[in-house]
Formats: C-alpha cells, structure tokens, sequence
C-alpha cells in the first residue's frame, strides 16, 4: 500500500510541475489570500478597543472609526483580487493536469497485452481512467484550498494570539494537535474501508458492463434471474460499506463537534478571567472570538478533509496499481524498426508456456518462404492460435527465436511488427465509427478512392451502399449494427487497404455465406499475391490452393504438404477430416 500510494504522489506531481508558473501562482496565492483574509480581524479589535475608550461620539472618533473600516475595505478588495485570480489560474492548471494524466493512463494502459483485458472488466478499467483524473482534482482541491489555508491559519492565529498572550496560542495549539491527531488516525482506521468501498465500486460497474456486453446471452439462455440475483448481491455488499463508512464518519463528527464547544467555553473562561484583572479589552475578546469562530469554522470539515483525501487516494490507487503492473509484452532497449524485404518466417525450436507451467510448444520448427500460403489445421486447442499470437507478439516465447527475414521479432519495435502484418480474425471487432474510418483505420493516408478500390475487391460496396448514410454510417459498439457476414467483408477491405507484406486470416470467411464466400475467395487470391500468408481454417474447402497444409497437434506439425498430397495419406489426421466434411464440399 506505501509503495503504491508514493507512487501515485510521484504520478501526480510528475504531471503538475509540467505547469511551474500556475502551480506556484495557486499555492502562494492560497497562502497570501489566506493571510489578507485573517487580518480584518486585528483591524475590528482596533475599530472596537476606539469604541470603547472613547467618551463620546466626537468627530475625531468617528474619523479614526471610518479610518479603520477603510482600511478594512482595502484589505477585502485585495482579498477579493487575490482570491479571483488564483481562482482563474487553478481553472487553467487543474483541467490541463487532468487532461495529461488522463492520456498518461491510456497510453500505458494500451501498452498492456491482450491478457491483461482478458483479466479485467472493460467498465472496470474505464472508471480506474476517469477516478484518476477525478481524484487529482480532488487531492489538489483538498491539499491547497483545505490543508494549505488551515495550516496558514493556524500560525497566523498562533503568531497574534501568542503576541496579546501566550496562554491563548498554547491553548489553541493543544486542542488542535489532539484535534488533528485524533482525526489523522480515525481516518486511517476508515480508510481500509473506504479502499474496500472503492473496490467494491468498481465490482459493480465490472458486473454491470459485462452483462450489458453479454445482454443476449443473458435474455437467450435464461440467465435474466440469476443475474439480476447476482447484481443484486454485489450492490447489497456495496450498501454494506457505503453504510459502514457513513456511521464511522458520523461518530467522530459527533465526537469533533463536543470538542469544538469545549475550545469555545475554555477559550472564553480564559478570556473573561484576564479581563478581570484588566489584561484584556473589549477588542481582544473580538479577536479571540472572531478567530476561534473562524478556527471551528475551517476545522469543522478537517476529519471530513482528510477522509476524503484517502478516499481519492483509494480511487487514485486503482488506476496507480496499473502503472505498477509491468507490460508483459515491450520493446528491447535500442530495438530497430523491422524490415520486410521477402518475408521469410522462421520458428527456430520454439518452445512456449503459458504462465510458466503449461506447456503449448515444445522445440517448434517451422520455415515458411517468401511468398508462401500456408494454411493451419487441427483440433481446437492444438495450438493453431498460438503460433499466430507468437507471430504477432501478443506472447513471446519461452525459448528459441522467431524471425522474420533474420531479424528477431523479439528485437524489433512491436509498432514496426505489426506495421508488416495484416490480421483479419474469425470475429472481427470495430469501432464505433463511421465504416470509412473503420476501413482507412490500418492505413489513416489512403485516399477515399484507395478506400472504395479495396471495398470492391472485398465485395463490401453493395451492401455499404444499400446504408443510407452509406460510407458514412456508425457501426455501433463492436460493429454490433453489421452482420457478422458484413463485419468480416469490412475487416478484409481493412487488411486490403493496408496491404502488408504478411498476411494472416483467422477462419476470416467463416461467417460468410457461400455466395459471398465464393466472390471473397477470389479477391483473398488477388490479396495473397506477392505475400507470406499463414491461413487458419476449419473449413478445407477455403485451403484447397494454399501451398502448403500443416497439420497441427498438442502444438507440433504431424503433417505438411498440399492438399493432394495429404489426401493420398488415406489414415492421416487431414484426411479423415476431409472425409467428414467431403459432403460439403460436392459441387465446388
């Protein structure tokens, strides 16, 4: 927990001494505007002790009286000036920091593998986002509108009581110390449950966004009851802390409020004592009670100050125990930039494990030429997927190397990686955007008739016209408003446009139907042209041409050659398969 929350300090002010004139015009004017604010107060004794010596209302009186209350008009204007543009300037600053350490949080969060989102709720991540930014805006309020200005008080009102008597300061100092401490550990007491409701928050959203996600699932497969069930315990658990952090806060306000009424009777028993014996006047017994009025003022919220400080720690901690996750996948110091000039691909006794234990690949070998169309086959879980995700470097392998073009992928920059490898996946997901946007996406420069030239290679153009906002229209969260069908042609025109060197197709026509199959298929040939292409498929009908078929099991090649070659192996893994699904295949 001290590791985590000194980093989130480092965080914080690694953003906001981006800023040096703003930070410093805000905190020296907390501090001067706090001190304008205090001195009126002097200036009432005096206007108050002239009342009181004087015998009648003369004109001179009244001169000196309307002298003082000038001066007390001076020092508000100067407040007032101070106040607003320290006030202007933290509207500069905050929004600014917020803004950088919101896009801080987005970059390293993207850096992260794809395991990493497997492992958390979409909803979840989001808000540890957002109560970052919003946390830094709440401990920068508390730490320089709350604790600066108490603090400036405080030695303020020690230096002038301490000047008409020290008795007062010393009373004053006592009771805020204990003051202080007492809320200083009963905040820390809470605040093991406030980290508890924060984390239970985000629960909350994680549980909601995933069922808004998997709403079909939820309506189709009957699971209405049991989910709302479950929602209901996780927000009743939620009920449970807010309610327990809640009544500890209200015990020790009601604690602080008792101690306040005994600063306040003690203070002015002192008082009138002293002015028995003519130590005191009428205007010191203002100050005192315009200050000890101001104290209790300003402290009345302290314990509310310094547990909503360590709540905003507990959000801000959220998202600063992602920063202390290391990315698993990262460029090597001095990493190059890869250079695709044939695109060989070489696995040189590759062996790979998931977390360590579990063996997927053991000393893997495989050569694919320049220019070669592999296809991939084998049962689920045969580790057809892992070789694409080492591939792509979304894992790195145990042991061995994995070169492209005798060039490591471990040693280049995973941007240059991917800049060379086109992906098309068995459920392509989008974004919500326009259908143009979601095309141009691997490749921003392309020119609008660069976009149109791959949609009609990929026989997209027909149904994307059929729109009426046509190129233009939203697809909805994930490309929810497309078929799958319509998705997949989307994801192909993307891979055409971008046009890279290697090419991967993850079952990419295996939600078509088979008249959009067969006008893909035929521009998947155009696209394959000049390319290192790695295909993985269930269907064989869509890997008849490929130049090489491996068969893939327990995470090694069992078989490799074309199609007519592994046919003529009449007990061999690809030809059983294909005898299952021949009848399929009639006619093509």
């Amino acid at each position: 927990m001290k590791r985590v929350t000194k980093r989130t300090y480092q965080i914080f002010w690694q953003h906001a001494k981006r800023y040096p004139v703003a930070l410093f015009v805000v905190i020296f004017g907390i501090i001067a505007g706090s001190v304008v604010n205090l001195l009126p107060a002097l200036l009432y004794k005096d206007f108050f002790n002239v009342l009181q010596g004087a015998s009648s209302p003369s004109p001179e009186v009244a001169q000196q009286l309307i002298a003082i209350l000038f001066k007390i008009l001076g020092l508000f204007g100067l407040s007032w000036v101070i106040w607003r543009v320290l006030l202007f300037v933290n509207s500069y600053f905050q929004p600014r920091v917020m803004r950088d350490l919101s896009n801080t949080s987005f970059a390293y969060m993207h850096k992260h593998a794809p395991s990493f989102f497997h492992d958390n709720f979409v909803g979840s991540l989001v808000k540890r986002v957002n109560k970052f930014s919003r946390a830094f805006e709440n401990i920068a309020d508390l730490i320089t509108f709350s604790f600066i200005r108490i603090a400036v008080d405080l030695v303020v009102i020690m230096i002038v009581l301490s000047m008409n008597n020290w008795i007062f300061a010393a009373a004053v100092a006592a009771w805020v110390f204990v003051f202080v401490v007492m809320n200083y550990f009963w905040s820390m007491y809470k605040l093991k449950y406030d980290v508890m409701r924060s984390e239970q928050e985000s629960k909350v959203v994680g549980v909601l966004a995933d069922t808004i996600t998997n709403h079909e699932n939820v309506k189709f497969l009957n699971g209405y009851t049991r989910e709302k069930t479950y929602f209901g315990v996780v927000t009743e658990r939620l009920r449970y802390l807010n309610t327990l952090t809640w009544n500890l806060g209200q015990i020790f306000e009601t604690i602080q409020v008792l101690l306040m009424f005994l600063l306040e009777f003690g203070m002015m028993y002192i008082a009138v004592k002293f002015w028995q014996k003519g130590q005191m006047t009428i205007g010191d017994f203002v100050l005192i009670q315009a200050y000890v009025i101001g104290l209790f003022h300003k402290l009345w919220d302290v314990g509310r100050y310094i547990r909503d400080y360590y709540e905003s720690m507990a959000d801000a901690e959220e998202m600063t125990a992602i920063f202390e996750t290391p990315h698993e996948i990262t460029d090597v110091r001095n990493a190059k930039s890869l250079v695709v000039s044939k695109g060989e691909i070489v696995f040189d006794n590759v062996s790979f494990y998931y977390n360590k234990t579990r063996p997927i690949m053991k000393k893997f070998y495989l050569t694919i030429s320049p220019g070669q169309r592999i296809a991939l086959v084998g049962h689920s879980g045969a580790g057809k997927s892992t070789i694409v995700k080492l591939l792509l470097r979304t894992h790195d392998v145990t042991r061995g190397s994995l070169m492209i073009d005798g060039q490591s992928i471990s040693k280049v920059t995973l941007e240059s990686l991917w800049q060379h490898v086109s992906y098309v996946p068995q459920d392509p997901i989008l974004f919500h955007r326009s259908i143009i946007d979601n095309i141009r996406y691997g490749r921003p420069e392309a020119t609008d008739e660069e976009v149109y030239e791959a949609v009609r290679l990929a026989h997209a153009h027909e149904f994307i016209e059929s729109f009426p906002e046509t190129y233009n229209t939203f697809v909805g969260e994930r490309g929810v408003k497309l078929s799958g069908g319509e998705r997949q042609r989307v994801a192909i025109a993307r891979a055409i446009l971008k046009n890279a060197p290697i090419l991967i197709l993850d079952e990419a026509t295996s939600s078509l139907d088979s008249e959009s199959e067969k006008l893909i298929q035929d521009a998947l040939h155009n696209l394959m042209k000049g390319k290192t292409v790695i295909v993985v498929a269930h269907r064989l009908s869509t890997i008849m041409s490929m130049d090489r078929i491996l068969v893939i099991e327990d995470g090694e090649i069992v078989e490799d050659g074309s199609h007519k070659q592994l046919l003529r192996k009449k007990r061999g893994f690809y030809r059983r398969l294909w005898d299952l699904q021949a009848g399929t295949f009639i006619g093509e």
